[in-house]
């Protein structure tokens, strides 16, 4: 970021009210600890790579994880199916 555009993000700091900062404290806090998780899990998955443990990392997008459907099934519900099974 340009030394410039931070010099008029502190300007306008002046010109908020207590409960505005306190909005924009949160926000902050917020985006910082979603970016050091990010940034995290790139690392731990880079040291996973160059170790050799994994050799590449599949990810799904949200598209894939939305489409699911609920399938209806007739009889008892599978998981008093299973749970009797393993008696």
């Amino acid at each position: 970021m340009s030394e410039v555009i931070l010099n008029q993000i502190f300007n306008q700091l002046e010109m908020l009210e207590l409960f505005e900062l306190h909005q924009l404290n949160r926000a902050i806090h917020k985006y910082l600890t979603e970016k050091q998780a990010t940034t995290q899990q790139a690392k731990f998955h880079q040291a996973l790579l160059t170790s050799g443990l994994v050799k590449k990392f599949n990810h799904l997008s949200y598209s894939q994880l939305t489409e699911r459907q609920l399938i209806q099934v007739q009889g008892k519900p599978v998981s008093e199916t299973i749970i009797e099974e393993r008696r």
